[in-house]
């Protein structure tokens, strides 16, 4: 009872870790036994006991090294305890040979059947665990930032629930390595491979968690005495609340993209709105600067809590980076609608046509539309940056 667990990745770690430490602690235990008594009755207990100080006292500072602390702590105890129990018991040869016996046998059977139990009896698997937690986080920021907006300006008045889920994401970090600990102990189960990139997931929950920090400073701009919109924060109110709304959807098509395992093609276009809001913004508050001493005050916070958007921006796109890295270390699937070029920008196709980005320099776009049909038209279309959009196709 002492390995069954409900999680199989901590069932597989305790069970491993206590057999190898068992087998390991009574081979060294009896041959402790034996190399004392080549000395004689008289010199035995004094041998004995320098190996068994010597041996503990190493196995016990091994504890202190982070990598074995992580995965390896449990055995290293057990290994403390049977080689103490095998090595000072006293016994003749032959009946430490049988008590370390009995000792590996029983665990080995005890181990084997909570393993066979926890794996083929309703699994509980920590590597999934780890994977939903971090969806379910990215969509906790992206719910507060998709309704930032409309609560700092009061354009909304619905249920406010979202302003706090994400708390919850600040003090993930224990649970997170816990679970990626657990998880690079399971075998490969479900869209899981084998030495699936758990590591990988403790670097984007770190980005979360940053994220999430972020918010919680912007949160506080959503107090009462905030709650009349001055002349200057109205005049931002249309790029602050696409900035809000843009890196929300972008942290949901994140989410989204995790939950389906499937490569993030869609969450840099969010990204790349954010950005022009970002330029729209500067151009606000450039023609904004010309105000009064009095006003000066009230303008702080608006200006504090744009800055920290734009800082939310930031975390995001990092985020952003860490789960395409993911995708690609874990082989995530790609979209049958989107294909990539050498550059690794993404190509959208539609209804048998690819639009292609080309880089025009920096007053000007270049898009290349090609038609697939039997006489395959290329058309070559220079659009203004800062006055046309495509919108559909």
């Amino acid at each position: 009872m002492l390995l069954f667990h409900v999680l199989l990745g901590a069932t597989l770690s305790k069970g491993l870790n206590r057999g190898f430490a068992t087998l390991l602690a009574g081979a060294l235990g009896v041959g402790a036994e034996a190399f004392g008594s080549l000395f004689g009755p008289t010199v035995k207990p004094v041998v004995i006991g320098f190996l068994v100080f010597f041996l503990v006292a190493a196995a016990t500072f091994s504890r202190f090294i982070p990598r074995i602390k992580k995965k390896y702590d449990y055995g290293v105890l057990i290994f403390i305890l049977t080689f103490s129990l095998v090595s000072v018991s006293g016994y003749r040869v032959d009946t430490i040979i049988k008590l370390a016996h009995q000792r590996l046998s029983t665990i080995i059977f005890g181990g084997l059947t909570c393993i066979v139990i926890s794996m083929f009896v309703f699994p509980v698997w920590a590597g999934e665990d780890l994977h939903k937690l971090i969806v379910t986080n990215l969509e906790k920021l992206a719910s507060f930032l998709e309704g930032f907006g409309d609560e700092y300006y009061r354009v909304s008045k619905g249920d406010k629930s979202f302003l706090g889920a994400y708390k919850s994401v600040l003090n993930s970090k224990a649970t997170e390595e816990s679970l990626a600990n657990l998880a690079w102990w399971e075998i490969g189960h479900g869209k899981f491979r084998f030495c699936h990139p758990w590591k990988q997931y403790l670097k984007i929950g770190v980005y979360i968690r940053q994220c999430a920090y972020h918010i919680e400073a912007l949160s506080g701009y959503l107090d009462e005495q905030y709650q009349v919109p001055s002349e200057f924060q109205i005049a931002v109110q249309e790029p602050c609340m696409k900035m809000s709304s843009e890196v929300g959807k972008a942290l949901k098509e994140l989410g989204n993209s995790m939950k389906r395992m499937v490569y993030p093609s869609t969450s840099y276009v969010h990204i790349e709105n954010c950005k022009k809001a970002i330029e729209d913004l500067n151009i606000k508050l450039k023609m904004s600067m010309v105000v009064e001493r009095d006003d000066i005050l009230e303008s702080i916070p608006v200006i504090a809590a744009t800055s920290i958007l734009v800082d939310i921006i930031k975390c995001v796109e990092k985020i952003s980076e860490a789960i395409e890295e993911l995708s690609k270390q874990a082989h995530f699937k790609k979209p049958k609608d989107i294909t990539s070029d050498e550059t690794g920008k993404p190509h959208f196709r539609h209804r048998g046509a690819a639009i292609k980005p080309v880089d025009g320099g920096n007053d000007r776009e270049l898009i290349t539309i090609t038609v697939n049909s039997d006489d395959e038209i290329s058309q070559e279309m220079d659009l203004d940056k800062n006055k046309q959009e495509i919108n559909r196709l």
